[in-house]
């Protein structure tokens, strides 16, 4: 009696949709007959179908109502799951574009209309009905792909083959594929010219403008705004990177929160038909653009600017004009030319050789050359291996690059990459309010913060704010996945960026409240214990710092990050130059990672933490060496080695020994002469150390194919031939080299 009672309470414990009892499949769903016989399925399956999670349920009743033909009843369990959900309004009603295929439905059946007819009326009807932010939102959710679905349901039906029943579960998946793809199907190929007649209602578009600047260029622009509104300020994005369906994303996203929406390209991109120069002209002609704006009659004579990467670096070249009419800016992973594109501590990045062909070698985007990664990989394993200079890449290549010569003639800091944004005292007049955005993982990052680093300098009580969490270059600029280079940002840190970057103009330009994830000058978000935190300046992100001095360990391989400075002890580091037998080595994609690359040199390895310990901030520190060569490139990597052994990337710093003290100008070393490298204005480091976690230091000599060589001879690394490699270079890193890390308790 026991063990039935038993077995009773075990079968009344598990999901009612794991009870129910299997469904017939009807034979045509083998057969062409498909879209006949999945009505018969879902009705069977409704009759079998039970889940005592209400929302569960209702979420894919509403579904076997629709494949079953029963759309009434679909659209009540629609209306009934979002009342128990209660979304905000704010967001865009659940399952639309259920609602809207399923409103059509019976209005077809009722009217005999054309489906077609009968789903615009519907359509305009409730999606018409959204306000435009939240219309913004809901036309996602009518896009689709429809091979992705087709596969979703060929996979589905192949589960099925040779089967007379299924169980509920496998026969919902089958019905939920078929559903999900039919609908698309039907309403898709409307969806394009719906959506175009909305927006036409809504905004007021102009698609062809051109914007004469003073010296008689003319300046692509697209506008979109409210189409029924008085004077607004403007949101301005100029960039080279000329798209018009980005362009229309970005304005008409800029409309729909109550602004006037521009986007201009760089001068000869798009309809512009002037020569194309990246950089050079930017600044003059973002503020001509500005200027222009706040001379329309639908402007209120305010402009703010805001963009990622080469849009975040016009924001700053236009401040170089001053336009009376910019009032703020809200720059993302934002480019600083000569400091970290296309070069960063002096050393050039192979990742910039194709942007020029990408960007500036037609009026739109070389997206076909620039997405050739088997090309771009064999260029740079090519070059490498053939001990060729790095000036020769172009005809390695076999394609002229002018941009990218032009480049190599500047390897310092000089007079031409200074002309391109503001300098020294010039950021002390800046005194408009700037949004900064970067990520842990943005090679941009160094540009982000020399720009903060540099307005803070010059004018300490600027309103420049710094936001940065687990983002990358692009997660910025199109939104943050559940991986990020196959890390997983915490819940905290999944926030919509754009949507902030809205809400702070609407708090500078419209008075509205401030976002409270900007709290702060500097707000980070720390790995690990998902949670942001917020601090007046750089240096007060940590409370106390930690001292780890590079020692020699026990083995060769097995160095020490320790406390205290060991001013005799040396570490030697030996790289041969003219070995290229790692050609075919590339670089992991991800940040995590189960072992460390050889390429980043010697490693130093920090005790065990006894507990819980939270970095934060930029690393500091000196480098104590000589070496048998007149110049030397150094990487530092900073990394997290958890208690399973698995490396994250924390932080990195590159530098050409010779341009350490100066950017501007190069100072070859002495070989053999006692140096020291000062480590400063690195990338910041927020994450949360889990007891048993170690931290790990690399430091290493760059010599890899993505990168260029620097041999040490003293001449132009650019010139540098493997002749110009002879002995192999030696580095005596003394027991004197320390870093500071900060640590917030």
């Amino acid at each position: 009696m026991k063990a039935c009672l038993a077995l009773l309470l075990i079968a009344l414990s598990l999901p009612s949709i794991a009870r129910a009892q299997d469904v017939h499949v009807p034979a045509g769903l083998h057969a062409d007959s498909v879209d006949r016989a999945m009505p018969a399925l879902a009705r069977d399956t409704l009759r079998a179908y039970r889940d005592d999670d209400r929302q569960r349920y209702l979420g894919t009743l509403f579904r076997l109502q629709i494949a079953a033909g029963q759309y009434p009843q679909a659209l009540k369990s629609i209306e009934t799951l979002r009342a128990l959900r209660n979304d905000p309004a704010s967001q865009p009603p659940l399952y639309l574009q259920y609602e809207i295929h399923a409103r059509a439905k019976v209005s077809q059946a009722q009217s005999s209309a054309p489906f077609a007819q009968a789903w615009r009326t519907a359509f305009d009807e409730r999606f018409g009905a959204l306000e435009d932010r939240v219309a913004l939102q809901a036309e996602f959710a009518l896009g689709g792909y429809l091979p992705r679905m087709r596969g979703d349901l060929d996979a589905a039906l192949a589960k099925a083959v040779g089967k007379d029943r299924l169980p509920v579960a496998d026969a919902i998946e089958l019905i939920r594929a078929w559903q999900v793809h039919s609908a698309y199907s039907a309403f898709q190929p409307l969806f394009a010219s719906a959506l175009a007649a909305d927006d036409a209602r809504r905004y007021a578009i102009d698609r062809d403008t051109l914007v004469r600047t003073p010296d008689g260029a003319s300046i692509a622009a697209l506008i979109v705004r409210p189409a029924q509104a008085s004077p607004l300020p403007a949101l301005l994005t100029f960039t080279i990177y000329a798209n018009d369906d980005w362009a229309w994303a970005d304005a008409k996203k800029a409309a729909a929160y109550g602004y006037a929406g521009v986007v201009a390209y760089s001068r000869g991109k798009g309809r512009s038909p002037d020569a194309i120069v990246p950089y050079e002209h930017d600044g003059a002609d973002a503020a001509a653009v500005i200027d222009w704006i706040a001379q329309q009659p639908w402007n209120d004579g305010r402009v703010g600017m805001y963009g990622g990467s080469y849009s975040g670096f016009t924001q700053w070249a236009a401040l170089k004009y001053r336009p009376k009419a910019l009032k703020a800016i809200a720059t993302s992973a934002t480019l600083a030319p000569g400091i970290d594109v296309p070069m960063e501590g002096g050393v050039y990045l192979n990742f910039m050789y194709p942007w020029p062909l990408y960007a500036a070698s037609n009026r739109w985007l070389d997206d076909a050359r620039y997405g050739d990664n088997a090309r771009w990989a064999a260029l740079n394993r090519n070059w490498y291996a053939s001990g060729r200079a790095h000036r020769e890449m172009p005809a390695i290549d076999g394609s002229a690059n002018p941009v990218f010569d032009h480049w190599l003639r500047h390897p310092g800091y000089d007079a031409w990459w200074q002309a391109l944004i503001p300098q020294g005292d010039a950021f002390a007049g800046i005194d408009i309010p700037v949004l900064a955005t970067t990520g842990y993982f943005d090679g941009a990052q160094i540009g982000v913060l020399h720009y903060f680093r540099e307005h803070l300098r010059h004018r300490p009580d600027a309103d420049h704010t710094l936001l940065i969490g687990p983002y990358e270059h692009f997660t910025m600029q199109t939104g943050v996945p559940p991986q990020i280079q196959g890390y997983a940002p915490d819940p905290a840190a999944r926030i919509d960026l754009q949507v902030l970057r809205l809400a702070w103009f609407d708090h500078v330009l419209k008075g509205g409240p401030k976002p409270d994830v900007l709290a702060d000058r500097v707000n980070w978000q720390v790995m690990g214990a998902d949670a942001w935190r917020h601090a007046h300046t750089l240096e007060t992100m940590a409370t106390r710092t930690q001292r780890l001095c590079l020692v020699p360990g026990a083995t060769a391989d097995a160095n020490t990050l320790s406390p205290h400075p060991q001013p005799k002890a040396i570490v030697t580091q030996r790289v041969d130059f003219s070995d290229r037998s790692d050609a075919d080595w590339t670089p992991s994609a991800n940040v995590i990672n189960t072992a460390l690359d050889p390429h980043a040199g010697l490693v130093f390895i920090g005790d065990a933490l006894p507990h819980d310990t939270e970095l934060a901030g930029a690393f500091e520190g000196v480098l104590d060496f000589t070496v048998n060569k007149r110049d030397v490139d150094v990487a530092i990597g900073v990394y997290e080695r958890n208690a399973k052994g698995e490396y994250l990337d924390l932080a990195w710093w590159l530098q050409r020994a010779s341009y350490n003290a100066d950017r501007r100008q190069r100072h070859l070393l002495q070989a053999g002469v006692p140096q020291r490298l000062v480590v400063d204005d690195t990338r910041l480091i927020g994450r949360q150390l889990a007891a048993g976690s170690r931290i790990v230091v690399t430091l290493g000599v760059i010599k890899q194919p993505d990168r260029q060589l620097n041999l040490g001879s003293g001449n132009a690394p650019s010139d540098e031939v493997i002749a110009d490699a002879g002995a192999p270079l030696e580095v005596h890193w003394r027991g004197s080299s320390c870093l500071e890390f900060g640590v917030r308790e």
